[in-house]
C-alpha cells in the first residue's frame, strides 16, 4: 500500500474534437487529381462563386484564415491543371477546397504532458509561477502532434489554466533554414555516407549554410554526374532526407499559446510526434533554451529527435546523432554536470540508462542506471521526464510496468555531483491508476513526460490511460524523506 498520498487537483484536460486544422486531402493517383480538377474547371464562374461562398459559410467560423491553406493546397495540385487560361482567385480557392479536409487534432486523446516555467513571468503574483504545459494530441489515424497550454500556480499551490481557444494553427515552415556543418557531417558519417559524393557536396559549404546553399551544391553534383552511380544517388537522397528532417517553424506572436500546434512535417514523423519531454535548460553562461526530446514515428520505425526554442514562437527541429540515439524516452538534464551534458535513456525497452556528452546533439556509451526491482515495475521501467535538481540530489520521476500491463509512476534520487550513483528509490508507486483513471484508449496507465518543483511542492502532470490529463502534487520534503529512507 502506498503511504505517500499525492494531492490530485480537480483539473482534467479532456480532448476536444472541435479543435481542427485544415490538411491536404490529395490522392496519390494523378488521374484522379486531374478528374477532380476537370469538374472544377467545368463550372461556370457563377457556380464557382456559389460553391466557394458555401464553403466560407460552413467553415469560416472554424478557422482563423481559411483561404491561406486552401491556396496552399491549390498550389500543390497546380501542375495537374490542363488549361492555359488564367483562373480566377475564386476558382483557385475552390480547387484548393476540393483537395482539403479538416483534421481533429485531439479527437482521440490529449495526454502525456510535460510542464516547464513560462519564459514570461511578468505580472505573476509573488510566490506564484506561470507555466507552459505541452501535451500529446492524437486524432484520426493515431497521428500525434504537440499542443500547448499555459496557466498559473498560485502562492497557495492552486492551479489554474488560461482559456483554451477553439482555434488551432500550424506554424510556417521556414523556407530557408540554416544548418551547422559539423552536425550534418556527423549524421552523414553515422549513416554510412562518408564517400566522395558527400564530400563533393559538403566541402564547398561554410560552417553554417542555408537550405539554398545546400540545394545549389547538390544540383551541381547532379549536373556533373548525370550518369551517376546508385551509390551517388543514394547519397544525394540521404542528404535531402537529412535536410528535410532538420527544419524550423515560426508561429505568429498574435496566436495564443493554446492556438499553436506542432504537427508532423518530415517523413520521419509522418505518423506522429510522440511524448515530447520539455525541459528548461540553462547553459553555464546563463543562456536559457527550452529543449524537448521526442519520438518521431513514420509508421514503421521510431527515431529520437530534439526540439529547441527560446520563446515558444520559433522552433528548431533537429536530428540527434550517436549510437545511443535509439528507443524511446530520452530525457535531458536541465544543466551540464561537471562540464558535460547528461541524458537519461532507455536503450533496451526494459532498463533505465544514463549517458554524458560534450555535444548535446551527439550521444554514445550509455551506462546502466536502474533495472526493474519491485513487482509493480517488473516488466520494464523508464523515466517520466527530465531529472529535477534538489539540494538532496537529482529527483527522477520514473514509470514502471507490471502485471496486466499496468503503468505506475515512481521516483528515484541520484547523487547531485555523480548522477550515475543512485542514492534513493521508492519501493512502491508514487502514483497508480485509480477509478476512472483506469479507463481509456490504453487502460490502467498513468504516465508523465515532465514535472517541476515550485516553492515546496512537486507538481506532476500525468496522463490517464492515454485519453486525458490531470495534475497531482506532493510536498518535496515528503518525497525526498521517503527516498532517503529507502521506502514509502
Amino acid at each position: 500500500m502506498n503511504s505517500l498520498r499525492m494531492r490530485r487537483h480537480e483539473i482534467t484536460l479532456l480532448p476536444e474534437s472541435a479543435r481542427v486544422i485544415i490538411r491536404p486531402f490529395i490522392s496519390s493517383d494523378a488521374q484522379r487529381i486531374a478528374t477532380v480538377i476537370g469538374r472544377a474547371l467545368a463550372l461556370t464562374e457563377e457556380e464557382v462563386i456559389q460553391e466557394l461562398q458555401a464553403v466560407h459559410e460552413e467553415f469560416d467560423a472554424r478557422h482563423y484564415d481559411i483561404e491561406e491553406p486552401l491556396m496552399d493546397h491549390y498550389h500543390r495540385v497546380q501542375e495537374h491543371i490542363f488549361t492555359q487560361r488564367p483562373l480566377s482567385r475564386e476558382r483557385q480557392l475552390l480547387i484548393g477546397a476540393l483537395f482539403s479536409g479538416e483534421y481533429a487534432l485531439e479527437s482521440a486523446a490529449l495526454f502525456n504532458p510535460s510542464i516547464v516555467p513560462h519564459p514570461d513571468q511578468n505580472g505573476v503574483e509573488v510566490g506564484g509561477l506561470r507555466f507552459i504545459m505541452s501535451l500529446r494530441a492524437t486524432g484520426e489515424g493515431h497521428i500525434s502532434s504537440i499542443e500547448f497550454r499555459d496557466g498559473l500556480i498560485s502562492p497557495q499551490g492552486d492551479i489554474s489554466f488560461a482559456g483554451v481557444s477553439r482555434y488551432v494553427t500550424v506554424p510556417q515552415v521556414v523556407t530557408n533554414p540554416t544548418y551547422r556543418k559539423d552536425r550534418f557531417l556527423i549524421k552523414l558519417n553515422e549513416m554510412g555516407f562518408n564517400n566522395e559524393s558527400a564530400t563533393a557536396v559538403m566541402n564547398p559549404l561554410g560552417e553554417q549554410f542555408s537550405r539554398t546553399d545546400l540545394a545549389t551544391s547538390v544540383a551541381r553534383i547532379q549536373c556533373e554526374t548525370q550518369s551517376s552511380s546508385h551509390d551517388c544517388q543514394s547519397t544525394l537522397e540521404c542528404i535531402q532526407w537529412l535536410a528535410d528532417s532538420n527544419y524550423e517553424l515560426q508561429f505568429s506572436p498574435k496566436l495564443a499559446l493554446s492556438e499553436r500546434i506542432i504537427f508532423p512535417v518530415s517523413k520521419n514523423e509522418s505518423n506522429g510526434i510522440e511524448d515530447a519531454r520539455f525541459v528548461r535548460f540553462t547553459e553555464d553562461d546563463g543562456t536559457v533554451t527550452y529543449c524537448a526530446t521526442y519520438t518521431a514515428y513514420n509508421g514503421r520505425a521510431i527515431l529520437p529527435q530534439l526540439i529547441e526554442t527560446q520563446d515558444f514562437l520559433h522552433f528548431r527541429i533537429l536530428t540527434l546523432n550517436g549510437n545511443a540515439v535509439q528507443n524511446k524516452g530520452m530525457a535531458l538534464f536541465p544543466r551540464r554536470i561537471n562540464g558535460r551534458y547528461a541524458m537519461l535513456s532507455r536503450q533496451d525497452d526494459e532498463n533505465l540508462f544514463i549517458m554524458f556528452s560534450d555535444n548535446s546533439h551527439y550521444w554514445n556509451d550509455p551506462q546502466m542506471l536502474l533495472r526493474p526491482a519491485a513487482a509493480w515495475e517488473s516488466v520494464k521501467i523508464g523515466n517520466c521526464g527530465s531529472p529535477i535538481e534538489t539540494e538532496a540530489g537529482w529527483l527522477v520521476i520514473t514509470h514502471g510496468v507490471g502485471a496486466m500491463r499496468k503503468y505506475c509512476i515512481g521516483a528515484a534520487l541520484l547523487d547531485l555531483h555523480d548522477p550515475t550513483r543512485v542514492i534513493g528509490r521508492l519501493s512502491a508507486p508514487l502514483l497508480s491508476p485509480e477509478g476512472h483513471e483506469r479507463e481509456g484508449y490504453v487502460p490502467n496507465v498513468v504516465y508523465s513526460c515532465g514535472s517541476l518543483i515550485h516553492g515546496k511542492q512537486l507538481f506532476l502532470p500525468y496522463a490517464m490511460s492515454d485519453k486525458a490529463s490531470a495534475i497531482a502534487s506532493i510536498p518535496v520534503e515528503t518525497i525526498l524523506a521517503a527516498l532517503l529512507a529507502g521506502q514509502n
